[in-house]
């Protein structure tokens, strides 16, 4: 490397760091003094002091390119409004009473409804509620996986928490629903909303995410949220994010679970201009079931990128893993998917498949699945495929009288719906469904 470029280098560098110094002081400003949590915030703090922001020199960031934001002077907002009317195709009849609406990281009681939860069970805001926050630290940002640059930026910057907690042995019938929406104005906006769920041993909850969207500027969502699934507890998480086209959306969802417990997972992308979401799971007890399905339907020129991480460190583990993605466009779709399969792992079950279907000639698949086994006596599989419509099946179809078009939206919202169909609460499912049969 010539003396030049290294000096080019070096000041790239130097940028990438200042802008990320720069953005944890701005989003730790708006932290509201009563919230606490400031040995959590600090430690954060000191990690993200030894970070650079991402840049695709590194394997991770290899193809997400997140250079084109060091432009942008984001902002953290105190407050954000939405109008009821903008919420009403977003409510679902099944969650009714159980609905948290959350406007640019802070959640709103004027807009949430909770009156149907059993007992005990908590679903609120930290902000709201600061007496919570001892009863949350053995638990909040104490997941593994806490050290990623933008999970620290959230850690030191989130101004309002989700709170979600389940007792022992209760179930709760309704599913819980939290719609976070995200509201750019005149300046480029960051959002960190933040979740915490604790289903305790025994009990059962059904949970949707859904980050939703439609401003064209230019905004960063930077979403985490942590599970603790106790023992024998289960929890069916569905995630959606069709946010707006101008949406820059950073996600991370960390499941850590106990022995005999089961955690169910679908996430869906359909908005951004690029959506990046980390998915891990930490299985720390014997017998423990993960699912996670994914679906990624994009077009134009955005980048929806998944990466996930299953670890397995007890016997009897079985996990199933099975994502897909529809790329038109310029679209660019990544899976990253990793299995690690410790020596204590023994008599694992694990399966892992990244399905692709390409529409467009421009549009492009990476895919990398991984296992990584020590343990010797496991059953493992994983694969990935990268296909176009195949034209003898839309031929068949045109031979029963279907027109070409048809033919491929046909084609194209039976693959989706393999993953759609996952989703239990059926207005959602439906929703999502007629999406993607306007969208082919």
């Amino acid at each position: 490397m010539s003396a030049v470029s290294e000096v080019s280098v070096l000041a790239t560098v130097d940028r990438r760091d200042a802008y990320l110094r720069e953005l944890a002081q701005r989003v730790r400003r708006v932290v509201p003094e009563e919230l606490g949590l400031a040995e959590v915030r600090d430690r954060a703090l000191s990690f993200l002091n030894e970070q650079t922001w991402p840049s695709t020199r590194q394997e991770d960031w290899r193809f997400t390119d997140l250079s084109s934001l060091l432009a942008v002077e984001f902002a953290p907002t105190e407050v954000g409004t939405v109008e009821e009317s903008n919420l009403t195709d977003l409510r679902l009849p099944e969650t009714a009473g159980a609905q948290l609406v959350v406007v640019n990281g802070r959640v709103s009681a004027e807009l949430s409804r909770l009156e149907n939860l059993p007992e005990g069970a908590i679903a609120g805001s930290l902000a709201a509620n600061p007496e919570l926050a001892e009863k949350l630290a053995p638990y909040l940002a104490q997941a593994s996986g806490g050290h990623e640059t933008f999970t620290a930026l959230n850690t030191v910057g989130f101004a309002d928490a989700v709170v979600v907690w389940v007792p022992r042995n209760v179930a709760v019938e309704t599913p819980v629903q939290v719609i976070y929406v995200s509201q750019a104005g005149d300046t480029p906006l960051i959002a960190q909303p933040r979740c915490l769920v604790v289903a305790e041993s025994g009990s059962a909850l059904r949970l949707i995410e859904d980050f939703w969207g439609y401003s064209e500027a230019d905004q960063l969502t930077n979403a985490v949220t942590e599970f603790f699934v106790e023992a024998s507890a289960q929890v069916t998480h569905c995630r959606i994010q069709r946010e707006g086209k101008g949406t820059v959306h950073i996600g991370k969802t960390a499941v850590t679970q106990a022995r005999d417990s089961q955690y169910v997972g679908t996430a869906v992308d359909f908005g951004g201009r690029l959506a990046r979401h980390h998915w891990e799971a930490y299985q720390t007890g014997e017998q423990t079931t993960t699912r996670l399905y994914g679906l990624a339907a994009i077009t134009g020129t955005q980048l929806a990128d998944t990466h996930s991480l299953v670890a397995l460190s007890h016997p009897h583990g079985t996990v199933e893993q099975e994502h897909k993605a529809i790329a038109d466009g310029r679209a660019h779709s990544v899976f990253n998917g990793r299995m690690a399969v410790a020596q204590q792992a023994q008599l694992t079950n694990a399966s892992q498949l990244n399905r692709n279907l390409l529409l467009s000639d421009q549009a492009r698949i990476d895919t990398k699945p991984q296992l990584e086994i020590v343990a010797d006596n496991v059953k493992c599989a994983h694969g990935a495929t990268v296909s176009q419509l195949q034209a003898d099946e839309i031929f068949y179809l045109q031979s029963r009288g279907i027109s070409a078009a048809a033919a491929q939206r046909l084609l194209i919202y039976a693959f989706a719906m393999e993953i759609l169909e996952t989703i239990e609460v059926e207005t959602l499912r439906s929703r999502l469904a007629a999406h993607i049969s306007q969208w082919a």
